[in-house]
């Protein structure tokens, strides 16, 4: 390897392969470009890096039970992986070893084409899938065009991820302005094609409205009201599954993933389920905590290196959004994806594995994108699709991937179905021009992407001209809306208030705050959910009134339309009149 190859090398994988430290990075770069002072650049810093590693580590905890989840699900079916002469380690040591460069190359060409182009507007920064991407893409072309030169496979590969990377959190860019409800963040994650798919096939099967079949405002039996707390029903689901499946599972297979574990196997399975639920707790935790941080640091990046960019980020940024709608998705995916198995299996046409983390991920994105379009139907709709596209895809990604890395048919998202079965499908005419067939397939996509950066960079002036003055009154309201109906916000009160409770930890006070507002909103007759934070994560969380300290207030009050400074957090009487005299004066009640 040569010296040249060992730095980029170095570089991809303590930059982009650690994306704690990749956005600790940014969030300072950006605060230090927006001239902030040096207290507030450092805690900023690593108030992001830590929300990442927070993050990841409920993606740990949570995933080792998904490990865990497959293994006895696949023996209880009786079901083995299939086997093939290539493996996707063999493949990274030899020709795969490009990966690094390709990785590098990609984002130089990425940051390029966001620097060029107005409409290019996100920067992408889920560092493990852009390795993966580049691993599909490396496979995928040495499938259509055999063994070609490293260098060349290299440069044409930071080609076209690099085009893959400025355009896929844009086609994703319209459902996710209705999940987050801004156009703060972009998507880079390789499930939107699920997520497109989920969001607007709800949409053309009508499947229900967003509002009205809000997975969020399920109406639940009593009895069964614990599982809106999406933990308490996480870990029950979880749990049940893991216990029926350990009836069936083989023995030794149960043994082997308890490891050292001296408990009972129904005891271990219920320690996983919680496990699980905790993991993703965790996870959620760590989104809103860097998520609060990037997002005002970006614009230091925005206003100075890349005018207009804003970050695009993993997947779980938009779990918090609809939680309930992620473990729809992800049950309807799993029960889809188990029923295939069996067909696949009667019928004899492929073993298919369970890839638990892909189904957790893409149904999770199918239920967030459904529900934001069609409710809770459209969770379900955009699930029992992500089971679907990873059963079939296996069996056909099995095949054409078969000489390079077939276990990428296995641990693929469905975005890697779509560029990999496209590379493929492209490069099997252009092989018979050899070198010349790969740099023309590079051309005709990199074409491609500057004609739709074009043709979205025409439509911008109009996207981005300023929006109307924001009426202070319905008086003020009136007249405007006379001469454009439905583009100027009222005075009105939403139906149900989401009231956020803030507080330095997020666990006391806030809490306390929470429980003496629902009382205060109760007396008063106003409908609303509650929910409580500290500080840090509440900048990442939207809310139509906030409450809390006014030292806290001075932090997050722009969050919401409504801040009201609370000063004894127990005094129902005192709580009920600032918030009466708060939403009076807002016209709201």
């Amino acid at each position: 390897m040569s010296s040249f190859e060992s730095i980029v090398e170095l570089i991809t994988a303590n930059l982009f392969g650690q994306v704690a430290v990749l956005i600790g990075l940014i969030a300072i770069v950006g605060l230090a470009l927006q001239r902030k002072p040096v207290e507030q650049v450092v805690a900023g810093g690593l108030r992001a890096t830590i929300g990442v590693v927070v993050l990841n580590i409920g993606v740990e905890i949570f995933v080792g039970g998904l490990v865990s989840f497959q293994a006895i699900v696949a023996s209880a079916m009786g079901l083995r992986p299939p086997t093939s002469d290539a493996t996707l380690t063999e493949f990274g040591s030899g020709v795969g070893s490009v990966v690094p460069l390709i990785i590098a190359g990609g984002f130089v060409v990425h940051l390029v084409l966001v620097r060029l182009f107005r409409a290019a507007r996100f920067v992408y920064l889920t560092g493990h899938l852009m390795y993966w991407m580049s691993v599909v893409i490396a496979a995928s072309l040495v499938e259509a065009f055999g063994d070609v030169n490293r260098w060349v496979l290299a440069a044409v590969g930071s080609l076209l991820i690099g085009c893959y990377w400025v355009l896929q959190p844009l086609w994703t860019a319209p459902l996710m302005r209705k999940v987050m409800g801004n156009d703060d963040v972009g998507l880079a994650h390789t499930d939107s094609s699920i997520a497109i798919a989920a969001g607007y096939g709800a949409k053309a099967l009508r499947l229900g409205d967003p509002r009205r079949h809000d997975s969020e405002q399920l109406r639940l039996p009593r009895a069964l009201s614990f599982f809106k707390d999406i933990n308490v029903s996480t870990a029950f689901v979880i749990g049940a599954i893991m216990l029926v499946a350990i009836l069936f599972a083989d023995g030794g297979v149960v043994t082997e993933q308890m490891g050292d574990a001296d408990v009972l196997p129904v005891v271990w399975a219920l320690l996983q389920a919680l496990r699980f639920a905790a993991g993703i707790a965790i996870l959620l935790f760590g989104v809103r905590m860097f998520l609060s941080e990037i997002v005002p640091a970006f614009k230091g990046l925005s206003e100075r290196a890349l005018p207009g960019a804003r970050p695009a980020l993993d997947l779980p940024v938009t779990f918090t959004q609809a939680p309930t709608a992620v473990m729809i998705g992800f049950l309807a995916s799993t029960v889809t994806f188990l029923v295939l198995m069996g067909l696949f299996a009667a019928a004899g046409w492929f073993v298919l594995v369970p890839p638990m983390i892909m189904l957790f991920f893409g149904g999770g994105a199918g239920g967030v994108f459904g529900n934001a379009v069609a409710g809770w139907r459209g969770a379900v709709f955009g699930g029992v699709l992500n089971g679907v596209v990873l059963g079939f895809g296996q069996w056909i990604g099995w095949g054409v991937w078969g000489g390079t890395a077939p276990e990428l048919a296995t641990l693929a998202d469905a975005d890697w179905f779509v560029v990999g079965w496209a590379l493929r499908w492209a490069g099997g005419p252009l092989s018979a021009l050899g070198v010349a067939g790969l740099w023309l397939l590079a051309a005709v996509v990199v074409a491609a992407t500057v004609a739709v950066l074009l043709l979205l960079g025409r439509r911008l002036p109009a996207a981005d001209a300023p929006a109307a003055p924001v009426p202070t009154s319905v008086a003020d309201a009136a007249p405007v809306a006379a001469v454009e109906p439905g583009a100027v916000r009222t005075t009105t009160r939403p139906e149900t208030l989401s009231v956020l409770a803030v507080c330095g930890a997020g666990m006391g006070s806030s809490l306390i705050l929470r429980t003496t507002a629902q009382r205060a909103l109760a007396d008063l007759g106003v409908p609303a959910e509650l929910s409580h934070s500290d500080v840090g994560s509440a900048r990442g969380q939207r809310a139509d009134v906030v409450i809390g300290q006014p030292t806290y207030l001075s932090e997050v009050g722009e969050i919401a339309p409504l801040s009201v400074p609370i000063t004894s957090f127990v005094d129902v009487a005192h709580v009920r009149e600032r918030l009466q005299d708060a939403l009076v004066e807002k016209g709201w009640l």
